[in-house]
């Protein structure tokens, strides 16, 4: 029951995964809350969008770790079925452009640069420090990076990398109504929603805080912050100046570059479902071609880290324009006629996301615990950022939502 001087006794700032996992906690706590999203829609990172009448996932789509992954769970509970058949990565359609020999060879490379790995971690901490110079493959390793962190391993922490690698497992599931619309649709009831209300600015107003919407401001006796390390670094939530360590913190982890391209397939074409090609293994700004997932009649092209950053620059039109030649060169000029653009992610243009998921930078790994460090007992902090070793995940950020709403449980209870 929140004080007399207050609206609520928790305001949840963000309804993505983490922010949906805090509340879920919070939902039977007895303290009253209220989740605050800028946009219209819950999910942030996570977003099912139903167009030509299938459900696609614009972000995050397969729910990782699949044995500890708190979603699946909720999933079983929610009666949504799982598909737990493996991945195609890794494999090349009728190797093409990539043989075997040539993809065995690679992800030998691949291999050898992470073992390298735990030696650069312990000197300049920086991943491209790992590569071997004389190996024709670095930049088959530059793409499988920009598909896994969103960016360059010049920019990356070898040790935040290390543990996100230690940490993960093989089992990666799908769900066909969406991990999106999966996450979206878990808000609990007993926890109060406002959406499309931006938060402007988090104070501090003895016992609590203060926290300003273009509809007025609401006072709660604590808040959780659960947005992007972009927006936390940035000017699209004025926080009070004593947050200054934990904006320093959100800098060093900024977010990767990672986008989603959807072509439909329109007519006959040599494309079976399940595959995947890779469209240039020797390019680092290639994207990967996911085809006919879950028998559908799409192709789902991934740009990573500089390849995302060149459609990010170029706009969906000179996306869809790489890809088509990527997938031309492999399969032939007629393959045009098969494929037309359907829709396209701009997660580094959306000013309340800011880019895919973070990565520390060198010599920061620890930044992600720093982050995750309450303010005073009335700022709280989640997100995919403020995990150790399952960043980048939803079911990361999930499980950091849950850490913080324990965390504001446990401090307004002994108050």
């Amino acid at each position: 029951m929140h004080q007399a001087n207050s609206d609520f006794d928790v305001i949840i700032v963000g309804g993505g995964a983490a922010g949906i996992g805090a509340a879920r906690q919070l939902a039977a706590s007895g303290l009253s809350a209220l989740l605050l999203e800028a946009n219209t829609r819950l999910g942030g990172r996570a977003w099912t969008l139903e167009i030509a009448g299938l459900d696609l996932d614009l972000g995050c789509g397969w729910l990782h770790s699949a044995e500890k992954n708190a979603w699946v769970g909720i999933a079983n509970a929610s009666g949504v079925r799982l598909d737990q058949s493996i991945a195609a990565w890794g494999t090349q359609f009728r190797d093409l452009g990539f043989s075997a020999a040539e993809r065995a060879e690679a992800w030998q490379a691949f291999e050898a640069w992470t073992l390298r790995l735990a030696d650069v971690r312990n000197t300049t901490d920086r991943a491209s420090d790992a590569f071997d110079p004389a190996s024709p493959w670095n930049n088959y390793i530059r793409a499988i990076v920009s598909f896994i962190s969103g960016c360059r391993p010049e920019n990356m922490s070898a040790a935040d990398y290390l543990a996100y690698y230690d940490a993960s497992t093989d089992s990666n599931w799908r769900t066909r109504a969406g991990y999106g619309a999966l996450i979206a649709g878990s808000f609990p009831a007993g926890v109060a929603l406002r959406l499309a209300t931006p938060v402007q600015s988090v104070e501090l107003a003895a016992p609590g805080v203060r926290v300003t919407t273009p509809a007025g401001k609401i006072r709660a006796r604590a808040v959780i912050l659960c947005v992007s390390t972009s927006v936390l670094a940035g000017d699209t939530i004025k926080l009070p100046a004593e947050a200054e360590p934990w904006r320093t913190a959100a800098t060093q982890l900024p977010l990767g570059r990672d986008e989603k391209f959807f072509l439909e397939i329109i007519g006959e074409a040599e494309l079976e479902d399940e595959t995947q090609v890779l469209g240039n293994p020797r390019d680092p700004h290639t994207a990967s071609f996911y085809i006919r997932p879950l028998g559908r009649p799409v192709v789902e092209c991934y740009f990573g880290g500089e390849g995302a950053r060149v459609v990010e620059n170029g706009g969906p039109a000179l996306g869809f324009a790489l890809a088509l030649d990527q997938l031309a060169a492999l399969f032939g000029e007629q393959i045009r006629k098969s494929l037309r653009p359907l829709v396209a992610s701009c997660w580094s243009r959306s000013i309340r996301v800011g880019g895919a998921y973070s990565y520390a930078v060198p010599g920061h790994a620890q930044a992600r615990r720093a982050l995750a460090q309450p303010f005073e007992q009335r700022v709280f902090f989640a997100g995919e950022a403020t995990c150790v070793d399952e960043f980048s995940t939803a079911h990361g950020a999930h499980d950091s939502g849950v850490r913080a709403a324990r965390e504001v449980q446990a401090a307004l209870n002994s108050r």
